[in-house]
């Protein structure tokens, strides 16, 4: 099969497409044969292994740990291992796995769901990281309830576009933060009011908001804290390859929020089959639509990852196959 791999950290440069073995499914595990997958930012910060701390969560200290990336994976089922209950030969489906940049891929059943009937596959693999991201933010971290406004910093981008129709499936009212080329794109996927980030900074707004999930959190959130109620939560999903800026969000902007009475929570997805499934739901209600914004082919995956990591991608970048 085709893949594209690295064996050592590095800039997309480093990466290869090359013919290997196709991977046997473990005893757990359903082979995929995919269609498409879509890329994130984890792909970027893994790939280089930047910042440090990475790689010190088990991706590899020295050497990366794995050769072929690539999480978000839609495809059909081409064999399944022995203990595998949930799917069967042919099933088409969505769900996070490394591996994705690859025509096979082995992931477990476990992080894995049927993908809706009416959706593509491209809009399938446009799904899991971020949604997940989304959905863990608001519901879990950030407990948004029906009534509640929510800010969204990062509004247009892959999380962004799904914290926004994810919070107002959810019954918030939803500000939204981005470029003015984003403005229409943000409010079209139902954002009450959106802010032009290049004309107005919304920390200076007079409105007070319940919770803020920001996508841009490498810096300072003295500023954005000051429109969180003083019973409302901050939670930080983004973030940049410096240590320095990781080391901030994760112990610096807990400290200042300490000082000034708020709820600050940093955090990374977890990949929970039941969200997956939650998240299906509302997109076979029609209340969350993936955005895509371009596509590449396989052997363009170095292309795709340099155009993400400039981070002005509007919604998602997938890679068919």
């Amino acid at each position: 099969m085709k893949a594209v791999m690295r064996t050592k950290y590095g800039s997309p440069d480093v990466l290869e497409l090359r013919e290997i073995d196709r991977p046997d499914p473990k005893d757990n595990q359903v082979l995929v044969k995919v269609h498409a997958v879509s890329v994130n930012p984890l792909d970027w910060h893994v790939l280089r292994g930047e910042p440090f701390l990475v790689r010190l969560m088990g991706f590899g200290l020295l050497k990366p740990k794995h050769q072929i990336l690539g999480a978000d994976i839609a495809g059909r089922v081409e064999a399944i291992g022995k203990n595998v209950t949930q799917f069967k030969v042919d099933d088409e489906v969505f769900g996070s796995g490394m591996g994705g940049f690859a025509e096979y891929a082995c992931v477990s059943q476990n992080r894995l769901v049927l993908k809706p009937t009416a959706m593509t596959f491209e809009q399938a693999a446009a799904v899991p990281v971020a949604g997940l991201t989304a959905l863990q933010a608001l519901r879990d971290h950030g407990r948004l309830q029906s009534g509640q406004h929510v800010l969204i910093n990062g509004a247009s981008g892959g999380v962004g576009t799904f914290a926004v129709q994810i919070a107002k499936a959810l019954g918030a009212q939803v500000i939204g933060v981005c470029s003015g080329r984003n403005v229409e794109m943000v409010r079209s996927i139902g954002a009450d009011h959106v802010i032009d980030y290049t004309k107005e900074e919304f920390w200076r707004s007079e409105k007070k908001f319940d919770l803020i999930v920001d996508n841009a959190a490498f810096q300072s959130i003295g500023k954005p804290l000051r429109v969180l109620k003083a019973t409302g939560i901050y939670v930080g999903v983004g973030g940049s390859s410096s240590t320095l800026s990781f080391l901030q969000s994760l112990i610096v902007n807990p400290l200042i929020a300490r000082m000034k009475g708020r709820k600050v929570v940093s955090f990374m997805a977890n990949v929970k089959q039941a969200d997956l499934v939650s998240i299906k739901e509302l997109l076979e209600a029609g209340k969350v639509v993936p955005v895509i914004d371009r596509k590449y082919a396989l052997s363009e995956t170095p292309e795709a990852i340099r155009y993400v990591e400039k981070g002005h991608a509007r919604g998602k970048v997938i890679i068919t196959i």
